[in-house]
């Protein structure tokens, strides 16, 4: 597939033995974009998608460097003119460039995500808006249209690397003038315009008992840096020598507008499943969780989209306290409802589970929710997410709901639930 297209099919996704009977592929892991509770609003198509699976190809597609020389034009060097020859071209002036050349790697597999939709970009990102995206739009994204590129081991896929930029559809990678770059010894490198950072987890993501580590970014090359100042300052930082671009099972990547998690085939085996994530909300509709004021049973939704239902659960934030839908103790002026449990004043916002199981570090039932959303997981998850910081602006960072992309509020960002039902 060479033609362009919007991105709803995929030569990835319907690949197959080639004998018309699909056979199991070894799945290396899963990208999963934060801020959504297990599809896109408008539903997963091809590859846009709120996640996706990095199966192993049936041939090699990974390449590597092979040789690298100046040239006086780059535009008009065979490298470049060449579509079927993989190269990056860094721009150092009007007339040099130095053109690395890449060839094909037998042992690896390559990966590309970005914001187009040309065939060569496996894992098509939008920007990620917080909250209800049903009728969002972004005027200007900043996501590169070839952000990107993943290389797995064949043989070993726990060594999963990330480089930022991607091939485009003649294979061409350029650095321009403007873009950060520099020569160490004999080999080149650089930055992409807003760049690629990277977080490794401290500790095992499964488990809940990581901490978030420090953020880094990632060269075209494959090296790790330091911040820089801001998103896109000229000056790189400071190189990070026991670090590297392999990924971990809980490593988030952010491409400046999005940001994925990385959950690996091993760590996805010690992951809840949608169908345990369900069978937990059916336990705790079993136990009749009642309105203290209506004194209807509440039913927690198993879809995502709810409307206005009579027994959906609404919770209330300062306390935790579980409710229907009723109109004791609402404040005119603010908007906000004294609990008729405990009295405390406060906002008031509809429970909804969490149903994406890559975000969820342990099993268990979900008895927290994070404030303002009302997404409810398990403490541990709630607890974790809750203490990461993502990438926000220039140089700002927030805790957000990993189901929706909501920043979190309160000195917790989160609170814990208080269901009137069997268990009290």
């Amino acid at each position: 597939c060479t033609c362009s297209t919007d991105g709803t099919e995929s030569p990835i996704l319907a690949e197959d033995g080639g004998d018309g009977h699909d056979k199991p592929r070894l799945r290396y892991g899963e990208l999963v974009i934060l801020g959504y509770n297990g599809y896109l609003p408008q539903g997963d198509r091809g590859r846009r998608r709120s996640k996706f699976v990095l199966h192993k190809r049936t041939e090699a597609s990974g390449v590597k460097r092979s040789k690298h020389y100046i040239v006086q034009s780059p535009q008009t060097s065979k490298a470049i003119l060449d579509a079927n020859q993989h190269s990056i071209s860094y721009t150092l002036s009007r007339n040099q460039a130095v053109i690395v050349e890449y060839k094909e790697d037998m042992e690896t597999d390559m990966f590309q995500v970005g914001r187009s939709s040309e065939s060569p970009i496996d894992f098509v990102v939008m920007d990620t808006l917080p909250g209800d995206k049903k009728d969002a739009k972004v005027m200007q994204s900043t996501i590169s249209r070839f952000a990107c590129r993943i290389l797995v081991n064949r043989c070993e896929p726990a060594k999963s690397r990330i480089f930022a930029a991607g091939f485009d559809s003649s294979r061409n990678i350029f650095l321009g003038e403007k873009a950060t770059k520099w020569q160490d010894n004999v080999e080149i490198d650089g930055l992409t315009t807003n760049g690629v950072l990277i977080m490794h987890p401290k500790g095992s993501f499964c488990g809940g008992n990581a901490k978030c580590g420090l953020w880094r970014e990632c060269s075209v090359g494959g090296d790790v840096f330091s911040l820089r100042e801001s998103r896109s300052a000229q000056q790189k930082g400071q190189p990070i020598y026991d670090e590297c671009n392999i990924l971990q099972d809980g490593t988030l990547i952010d491409l400046c507008g999005a940001t994925l998690l990385w959950r690996s085939a091993e760590g996805l085996q010690h992951s809840p499943t949608k169908h345990d994530l369900e069978k937990l909300i059916d336990a705790i509709n079993a136990g009749r969780p009642q309105c203290p004021v209506g004194l209807n049973t509440l039913v927690i939704p198993r879809k995502v989209n709810i409307g206005d239902q009579v027994n959906q659960p609404y919770v209330y934030l300062n306390c935790g306290h579980v409710q229907g839908h009723h109109d004791w103790g609402q404040d005119e002026n603010t908007g906000a409802r004294r609990c008729p449990m405990c009295l405390e004043l406060g906002p008031v916002v509809t429970l909804c589970m969490g149903l994406e199981p890559a975000f969820y570090v342990d099993v268990g039932a979900p008895t927290f929710a994070f404030n303002p959303c009302g997404h409810m997981a398990t403490e541990k998850t709630v607890k974790y997410w809750a203490n990461v910081e993502i990438p926000h602006g220039t140089n700002g960072f927030q805790a957000v709901c990993p189901f929706c992309a909501t920043p979190l509020d309160g000195a917790t960002g989160y609170i814990k639930l208080i269901f009137q039902d069997n268990l009290d």
